[in-house]
């Protein structure tokens, strides 16, 4: 169980606010949906013509709609265009990239004038595999 937690825990946690806000949702919307019928002297019944359930569905497919719809172009967006800077830019890439090869050009000059051994570049693969791993 520790592992499971440890290795999903954002998902649960997101699983349970995702529950807990669409249970709020429903029980607040029930309660105003009482007190509009009540103001109408009309009785509130979860199904039927005049049921809660067609105003919760549109509350839900309302929030939903908005959710996916900002969802879905904030991931079309990050995928066309670039803040340099952001996770979602290569530039910080390339930064590392340009970095890698400085170190390994003087890496190769201290090797040429002797002032490391040859093994010296091994750790520096290793380095450089480990930053394009961390990605």
């Amino acid at each position: 169980m520790n592992r499971f937690w440890r290795d999903y825990n954002l998902s649960i946690v997101l699983a349970i606010l995702f529950l807990v806000s669409w249970i709020l949702q429903t029980w607040m919307g029930w309660v105003e949906f009482v007190s509009q019928q009540e103001a109408h002297s009309q009785t509130a019944a979860v199904f039927g013509s005049d049921g809660y359930i067609w105003q919760w569905g549109q509350s839900t497919f309302e929030n939903w709609q908005s959710e996916f719809l900002q969802l879905l172009s904030f991931v079309y967006l990050t995928s066309v265009f670039v803040h340099r800077g952001s996770h979602e830019s290569k530039d910080s890439d390339e930064a590392m990239q340009g970095l890698l090869e400085r170190i390994d050009q003087r890496l190769a000059r201290l090797e040429q004038h002797g002032l490391v051994s040859e093994n010296s570049g091994q750790v520096v693969e290793a380095a450089r595999a480990a930053a394009l791993r961390g990605r």
